[in-house]
This record gives structure tokens, C-alpha cells and sequence, in this order.
């Protein structure tokens, strides 16, 4: 029933159809002594270890939006987890939380890397996963969480970050990112200005990386989630959905990954 309603769901916000297989569990992990709950899923009827993909949430907290982009992922063919970065499963339901409980992780990205590395063993150790295979998405906040990990040197094969924030936590060093990256942004984002992209693309650039970014005409913050107008409205914030720069960054991720795990 959860996997014929995932379908439902996607076909009517267009992000097209996941496996009807797709099982899906919560599942609970730990780094420090924090208990973080997390969501994995993966299609059933693959037999054979297939490549693994940390989804990380945006600043709200690990969401049903977090979830249905793990299931879609696992339509895919792939092992995907949607990781919990605040810990307990802590939500934010007003903009003012969901900037502190963000900033508390960003400021401190060693032990942000702690808790996206007992996420990655979690994945690694499941039964369904290739652990020679792993990458990472994230959106928004998570979006930067990613790109911070890849420039802290993890081993990930890709991380795809959409209207994520591109700024460093602390700056790539040349020849010590590991993992291909692609970056969806906005060309309207206000979050994410063409200058940050530019700092951005010139940091890569200097560190030797293997970046693509693509950039959406009309996109603003957000543009993948649904509930982009939803919160936009409620809380006066320049978010906006937008169904062409979705499909279309989504598709650019299946491309990326394709080549990542080759």
C-alpha cells in the first residue's frame, strides 16, 4: 500500500514513477552518544548490492520530503538514506528554528562530519548496498552539507547538491576532493547569488575538482520541493516550486550518477 501511494504521489508532482518494490523502513543510528533517525529505502526486487545514496534534508529537519526523495532514488535502482544531521528526527516548523538548528550543525563541521559518517556506515553495512559505491544528494541545507563533506575529503564516489548553499566551511584544498560534484542552483535564487556561485566555481577550480554546475533561468530557492509556495507564502521568503527545473535537475542527477558509478 506505501509503495502504490509513493507512485500516486510522484505521478501527480511529476517526478515520475518509482518501482512499485520499493520497501521503505525507519531506521535509528548513533554518533557521541546522539541517537539520529533516518529512513532506508530500496527496491526489493534487485537481487544483486547496488550503489548507495545519503539524502540529506533541508534546513526543516528529516521530512516526508526527505523520505519521498530516498524512495524515489531506490525506484532507481539505488540504496538510498535519508539521514537526520539534527538528531531525535528534530523538525523545524518556522524559519527562525530551522536557521538555528542548521547554523548549530554548520558551525562545526567536524562533528557535522561525525554524523554523516555513522549515517554512510549504516548504509555501508546494509545487506542491499555496493559499500565500494556510495554517494550523497542534499537540498538546501543539505545541499551544503554535502559539498562541505566532499571538500573535507570523504571518500564519495558523487555528491549532487540542489539550491544548496555553496559557501565553505572551510575551503577546498587543491587535489584533496575525492568525489565528482554537480550543483543545481537557481539562476533567480537570492539565497544563492551569482557571486557565491562564481567564488564557488573559482574555489573548485583552485582545488582541482570535477564540477559541473547548472544553473535554472526563472528557479528561485527550493525549486525541487513542492511545498516551496506553501512556506514561501506563510512565511514571506523568496521559495517558489518550480516543476521544469525539477525534472530537469533531476534528470541531470540520474546522468551524473550513471557516470559516478561506473
Amino acid at each position: 500500500m506505501k509503495a502504490m501511494f509513493v507512485i500516486l504521489l510522484a505521478t501527480v508532482l511529476g517526478f515520475g514513477i518509482v518501482s512499485a518494490k520499493v520497501k521503505g523502513k525507519n531506521v535509528d543510528y548513533k554518533a557521541k552518544g546522539v541517537t539520529f533517525k533516518g529512513y532506508l529505502a530500496y527496491d526489493d526486487a534487485v537481487k544483486e548490492k547496488r550503489p548507495g545514496i545519503i539524502v540529506v534534508h533541508e534546513w526543516w529537519g528529516h521530512n516526508a520530503y526527505a523520505r519521498r526523495r530516498a524512495d524515489m532514488l531506490a525506484g532507481l535502482g539505488y540504496v538510498a538514506l535519508a539521514v537526520d544531521m539534527y538528531g531525535d528526527g528534530k523538525q523545524a516548523a518556522h524559519p527562525d528554528d530551522a536557521g538555528k538548528f542548521a547554523g548549530e550543525v554548520m558551525k562545526n563541521m567536524d562533528v557535522a562530519k561525525e554524523r554523516f559518517l555513522a549515517a554512510e556506515e549504516l548504509l555501508k553495512n546494509d545487506a542491499h548496498t555496493d559499500a565500494t559505491n556510495i554517494g550523497a544528494i542534499g537540498y538546501c541545507f543539505g545541499g551544503g552539507v554535502v559539498l562541505n563533506m566532499a571538500r573535507m575529503g570523504l571518500d564519495l564516489k558523487g555528491v549532487a547538491s540542489f539550491h544548496g548553499s555553496l559557501g565553505a566551511a572551510t575551503k577546498a584544498e587543491k587535489g584533496g576532493i575525492k568525489a565528482r560534484i554537480l550543483v543545481c542552483t537557481g539562476a533567480d535564487d537570492s539565497f544563492v547569488p551569482h557571486d557565491q556561485v562564481e567564488s564557488f566555481e573559482a574555489e573548485m577550480k583552485e582545488a582541482g575538482a570535477n564540477v559541473k554546475v547548472v544553473s535554472y533561468p526563472g528557479a528561485k530557492h527550493s525549486f525541487t520541493n513542492p511545498d516551496a509556495d506553501v512556506n514561501g507564502k506563510k512565511f514571506s521568503l523568496p521559495l517558489e516550486y518550480n516543476k521544469k527545473a525539477d525534472k530537469q535537475s533531476w534528470e541531470e542527477m540520474k546522468k551524473f550518477f550513471k557516470a559516478a558509478f561506473q
